[in-house]
């Protein structure tokens, strides 16, 4: 049963849009462990779309398709009967030799990290003594990267379906995958073996570092818009920065009452949000490690020991939207909350049973969620046009740390407002 605030009732909270779902094909074996969705992902360039169907396949659609299909079923439908969706019997169409080509991927394992990278070829390899590289990543390069259950990161080219490199040296699950967004096609590793681990594709995948510090199995993590830190989060309570130039740690960020298991910087990176069992998602200032915002899952909120625990409200996933304004949240209790930080209690709301993981499209108009029966499910974003004011802060904080904000010649409200000291 969903929770919310005394002064809110779930019905006076708006309801996301549908747009459309991708099934894959029930079997009887499908019943077993294994089909589960554990990770979407969209292209940088908007181009293409991806999903971990389960049982070894990852499913590549391009995305602009994948829309107009949704919308031709909407069109179609009369009186309320069929639904929009898009089965993997029939999402192959014929397609001209220009357009982007779906794939179906297997990738030998059960996978569970993906992730999109693409090159920018002044973007030159941090290993600057080798002169000779195997592969030569041009501009339009976009490549997938896959996290096993065995272990290993297999990258594949997105436009032929086929495996480039195959990395291992972890020991346990790769249990999520991020590529640095400066076009550098430095990948990051999140996984159970307790280590964060740091490749290099332009060097051919050689690995740059190990990062150590997680006593327990790590679950995700993610770059901030500038490259420069990375958020790592996992099976303790505490939210791990690091400095991704000297790959040494900041800080570690305390305030979860439960493992953290999805963390995300704002479009800024003034803001990072991280999901957590203990039925919260927080809004941290990454610079000072300060707690901005609270979003509950469950109210009135537990104590401690009932969030430390196997409550019904554990919180899966958390993703940004593009605009800055807008948090969605993916909890135990079939619901997809979408946030607006700008207050501390839902804008929307979409039923979604056994969710685990969510991702907004590239131009933040769309949010994708997978869940455990292998499919995903796609809303409509809430629609706002962002103030001047914010827009204003947003350009500000790209370039200016909390600290440098701080020491600005400005009215203390206005520098409130730059922290995000005042939502």
């Amino acid at each position: 049963m969903a929770s919310f605030p005394d002064s809110l009732k779930e019905n006076d909270i708006g309801k996301a849009k549908f747009i459309g779902e991708l099934l894959v094909p029930v079997a009887p074996f499908d019943q077993k462990s294994g089909r589960e969705t554990w990770t979407v992902a969209f292209a940088p360039d908007g181009s293409y779309f991806a999903w971990s169907q389960g049982h070894r396949i990852v499913r590549l659609v391009p995305w602009t398709r994948c829309l107009n299909n949704f919308s031709e079923r909407s069109s179609d439908m009369s009186g309320g009967a069929g639904q929009r969706r898009l089965s993997r019997q029939n999402s192959d169409g014929a397609l001209s030799p220009s357009m982007p080509r779906e794939h179906t991927i297997d990738c030998g394992d059960i996978v569970w990290g993906l992730a999109f990278g693409s090159s920018v070829p002044e973007k030159q390899s941090r290993c600057v003594n080798i002169e000779w590289h195997r592969f030569k990543f041009g501009q339009d390069q976009l490549l997938l990267a896959t996290g096993l259950n065995n272990g290993r990161i297999k990258i594949w080219d997105v436009y032929t379906g086929k495996l480039l490199l195959n990395l291992m040296d972890h020991t346990d699950i790769v249990r999520d995958l991020t590529f640095a967004p400066d076009g550098s096609l430095v990948l990051v590793s999140a996984s159970r073996d307790k280590t964060l681990r740091v490749w290099d594709l332009k060097d051919d995948g050689n690995m740059v570092k190990v990062l150590r510090g997680h006593q327990n199995w790590v679950y995700c993590s993610a770059f901030s818009p500038d490259s420069s830190v990375l958020c790592s989060v996992g099976a303790g309570k505490a939210v791990f920065l690091w400095d991704m130039d000297k790959y040494s740690l900041i800080r570690k960020l305390e305030g979860h009452h439960n493992e953290v298991v999805s963390c995300e910087f704002s479009p800024d990176g003034a803001l990072l949000a991280t999901a957590s069992y203990d039925t919260r998602i927080i809004v941290w200032d990454p610079h000072l490690g300060t707690v901005l915002l609270e979003l509950g899952h469950l109210f009135p909120p537990p104590s401690p020991i009932f969030a430390g625990g196997a409550n019904d409200r554990w919180v899966r996933s958390v993703a940004f939207c593009h605009d800055g304004l807008h948090i969605a949240s993916i909890a135990d209790d079939r619901l997809v909350r979408f946030w607006n930080i700008e207050e501390n209690s839902p804008q929307t709301l979409a039923p979604l049973a056994n969710g685990l993981c969510c991702a907004f499209s590239t131009d933040g108009s769309v949010l994708a969620a997978g869940s455990r029966d292998g499919s995903v499910h796609f809303w409509a974003s809430p629609r706002a046009i962002a103030s001047l004011q914010h827009l204003c802060r947003m350009a500000v904080r790209r370039v200016m740390p909390t600290q440098q904000v701080q020491g600005l010649p400005l009215p203390p409200r206005m520098v409130d407002y730059l922290s995000y000291r005042i939502i």
